[in-house]
């Protein structure tokens, strides 16, 4: 088989490398006016392929032609936030979101409730 194969998948990594630095996974800091530093941390998922073949032909002559692919893909997803005051750390995580009907429905409940009890309330005073 040729070197295209690892020639092309050296440079995905390498541009996958170029995307993906420290500051991905930790972020620039934020200054607030009145003291509040705040880190963006984040987590990051990196995936490549790639596959080829070298094909026999008919022609006799300078080697066997070569067909061959790679793909890659990065996915930053932000995990919380530090939040530095005064000497203190403080972690503020940030939720995943819903993936299911279900989960949708369990996340409604609090609101929904909320809701429903502004509402008997309101029925109360006007009795």
């Amino acid at each position: 088989m040729s070197e295209k194969l690892p020639n092309m998948l050296e440079t995905t990594i390498q541009k996958i490398r170029e995307m993906v630095d420290v500051n991905s996974v930790i972020g620039q800091p934020i200054n607030t006016p009145d003291g509040v530093t705040i880190i963006p941390v984040s987590r990051v998922s990196v995936g490549f392929g790639g596959g080829g073949s070298d094909f026999a032909t008919n022609k006799s002559g300078s080697g066997m032609p070569f067909g061959g692919g790679v793909g890659g893909g990065v996915k930053v997803t932000p995990m919380c936030f530090l939040i530095v005051k005064d000497g203190n750390v403080r972690m503020m995580s940030i939720p995943e979101p819903a993936s299911s009907t279900a989960d949708r429905i369990v996340e409604m409940v609090p609101d929904t409730l909320e809701k429903l009890q502004s509402y008997l309330d309101a029925k109360k005073e006007t009795k």
